[in-house]
């Protein structure tokens, strides 16, 4: 484990390490995910991550008279295939002390004299270091290298979007979280768990769905062995992983937000779908469906959910990709879909040493988002 401090000022240090202190734990712990008038809530999974990140993970962190008061995190991995084939660096954490947020006093906290401005400041500084990725001490990334560095912005933080267009990101997509859901699941017959000995091949099926996306990935798609495919006489016609994944639910937008919140915690049955205080889900990540058996998904959702002792699952798809529409149109995904009035969640990518065309290629392909980084 390292740690060194890249810049200082006065009582201020800015440090990179690869690891996250206890203190840092706690800041992210507390950390409220989204913006004011949208989905709110906080992740509970942190530590177990991080630690599935092992050596691809790095932390920019301020500290204050040696205390730590805000961190980002950004994890390395190669995406892509093809003409969209490249060293990335994901930002995924990222958390303000000042932030410290809770299910009871976050709208009190804008009374408070806390000034913006130096979280802002703060954060250009952090973008900038983001910008130089062979100052994370990662093995193979060189000054100079092609590389892109991508974040997932909700699109109604106005702040969060002015402050990354001014580090020199571009929006390059949009995407939507997409729920299942069931009362009382059951499993099928013809549902799995993928055997080790299969992930090469489950592994071609998924380089070939996704072969025109951006942002593709299996770095996480088979450690943790969830990973569960649906066969027909012994072929594999579709694929998912599952992540347990818990969030603490704050706010969630709209009327049907209130429905949410409000009525489903105490409706029969539907209290089995959503619990604000804790809500547990399934993570979906790197579905795979033969074409023209899309319908067959829900089986495979549901089976899931029935085998892991789970009522829900979250997805998050490109909108404006063939797998969004056939989610959408042509697979049963259950009540809380109905319900669900998600905004979309936006794409930004830093481009570095790319020229404009290889950059257009970003903007043409949909783009893979992970459901392990949303666990």
């Amino acid at each position: 484990m390292f740690e060194r401090v890249v810049f200082k000022y006065h009582e201020l240090e800015i440090r990179i390490s690869d690891h996250a202190s206890e203190e840092m734990l706690e800041i992210l712990g507390n950390a409220v995910q989204g913006a004011e008038g949208g989905l709110r809530f906080s992740l509970q999974s942190i530590p177990s991550r991080i630690a599935e990140y092992k050596d691809k993970i790095r932390f920019v962190t301020l500290f204050r008279k040696n205390r730590a008061t805000g961190t980002i995190g950004s994890c390395y991995r190669v995406t892509g295939q093809g003409k969209l084939r490249y060293p990335s660096s994901y930002l995924r954490y990222l958390a303000m002390q000042s932030t410290y947020q809770s299910d009871i006093s976050w709208r009190a906290r804008k009374k408070t004299s806390f000034r913006p401005e130096r979280e802002d400041s703060f954060k250009k500084r952090i973008f900038e270091i983001f910008s130089k990725p062979h100052m994370l001490d990662l093995e193979g990334v060189n000054e100079g290298d092609k590389h892109i560095m991508y974040a997932f912005i909700e699109s109604m933080n106005e702040r969060s979007k002015n402050m990354i267009h001014q580090a020199g990101y571009e929006q390059t997509r949009s995407f939507l979280t997409v729920a299942f859901s069931r009362f009382s699941p059951k499993t099928h017959k013809q549902v799995s768990r993928l055997e080790k000995e299969e992930i090469p091949v489950m592994e071609e099926l998924l380089r070939e769905f996704y072969r025109e996306y951006s942002l593709f990935n299996t770095d996480h798609t088979f450690t943790g062995g969830t990973y569960y495919v649906l066969r027909e006489k012994g072929e594999i016609i579709a694929g998912v992983c599952a992540i347990p994944s818990v969030y603490k639910i704050y706010d969630v937008p709209g009327v049907w937000g209130w429905v949410i919140m409000k009525v489903l915690p105490v409706a029969p049955y539907y209290r089995r779908l959503f619990q604000p205080g804790m809500f547990r889900h399934l993570a979906l990540d790197a579905i795979y469906c033969k074409e023209g058996e899309e319908a067959r998904l829900a089986d495979l959702f549901e089976s899931i959910c029935a085998t892991e002792g789970y009522n829900t699952a979250l997805t998050w798809i490109d909108d404006r990709s063939r797998l969004f529409d056939k989610l959408r149109f042509d697979v049963n995904m259950g009540s809380l879909n109905r319900m669900l009035n998600a905004k979309p969640g936006l794409v930004y990518v830093r481009f570095l040493n790319m020229t404009d065309e290889e950059k257009e290629h970003f903007y043409d392909a949909p783009a893979y988002i992970s459901g392990f980084d949303f666990s």
